[in-house]
């Protein structure tokens, strides 16, 4: 069976089954845990020292333990606070792989912990879903305990850490992506109040045929690792979700696109976009002229200007 016809077949199956047995709709994100008045309104020209360090996040399945690095601006707070989660293909990477952006977001005054994600050659997809899910509430949990003040807390996300990222916002409750328990903290939950991402994964199916029409060996390797069985680059897949019309909470995103991206292109995200706005969520699109998939990694106008974008977009949800 070729991959267009597994496509229709297990649409097919969806269709039939429903949705984890709930009708199809659009539904939105409920209110987050631990709601607290910030004492100081978040500035986005604030200027703060930082004290960064690590701490254990979790053991994963294969007995690795992954990290959390913990960027907390030193000032009265409690300030709002933001989990980073880390691209690379599902493959490679970890919680430094972000460190600018991290760091450039903290300075102006949020909590940002970056924390590391299972690779895809040690559990494929659903597990670096599980851990970011699991994430969130560990961090609304621990927020307090450096400052930070989890009530609006928010998710910014890197190429795969993106489609990762989306998924979490996207399905907050989903029994798959909430299978790790939190000791302590049964009563909290998932829901995040807004994303931000870069270069996201928003059609990992898209993003395969890009890979085939290019011939990279390496991301045709990287999907077919990452999604096993196959069949789940349809069921993981942000475009596809909002298509089926599944129930998906539609908090506000912003998405910062390189215009030169031959990995993920333009065209992808504008159709996402469209698609979420559609269906009644707020998606703000940009696409940067000449930037490629990794532009931030560069110093430069355009990185400048990414750092300042997100930091405007944090103010915004934070206003509402």
């Amino acid at each position: 069976m070729d991959d267009h016809a597994g496509r229709r077949e297990f649409l097919k199956q969806l269709t039939a089954l429903g949705v984890a047995g709930v009708a199809a709709g659009f539904v939105r994100p409920a209110e987050t845990q631990g709601r607290s008045a910030m004492k100081t309104p978040y500035d986005p020209a604030g200027k703060f020292e930082l004290k960064v360090s690590e701490v254990e996040f979790r053991k994963n399945a294969r007995g690795r333990q992954l990290m959390a690095r913990i960027y907390q601006p030193q000032g009265a707070g409690p300030f709002p606070t933001v989990l980073d989660l880390h691209g690379g293909a599902w493959r490679r990477k970890d919680r430094l792989a972000e460190e600018p952006m991290d760091r450039a977001i903290a300075a102006s005054g949020v909590l940002v912990v970056a924390i590391d994600l299972t690779l895809s050659e040690e559990a494929p997809y659903p597990a670096s879903v599980r851990d970011a899910n699991y994430g969130v509430r560990w961090l609304k949990s621990k927020a307090a305990e450096w400052n930070g003040d989890a009530s609006k807390l928010g998710v910014y996300g890197s190429s795969s850490g993106g489609h990762v990222a989306q998924l979490i916002a996207m399905r907050p409750r989903d029994p798959r992506y909430n299978e790790i328990a939190l000791p302590g903290a049964a009563n909290v939950d998932a829901t995040v109040a807004y994303m931000a991402s870069r270069s996201p994964i928003s059609d990992p199916y898209a993003r395969f045929q890009q890979a085939e029409r290019k011939q990279r060996a390496s991301m045709i390797e990287n999907s077919r690792i990452y999604f096993n069985p196959w069949e789940t680059i349809y069921e993981g897949n942000p475009q596809l979700m909002l298509e089926r019309r599944e129930p998906v909470a539609l908090v506000p995103m912003l998405i910062m696109q390189g215009g030169l991206d031959d990995n993920v292109l333009p065209a992808v995200q504008e159709k996402f976009a469209a698609t979420y706005k559609a269906a009644g969520g707020v998606c703000e699109l940009t696409i940067f002229e000449g930037g490629e998939h990794e532009w931030v990694a560069k110093p430069g106008p355009q990185t400048d200007r990414a750092r300042e974008m997100v930091k405007a977009f944090i103010a915004r949800q934070l206003e509402t």
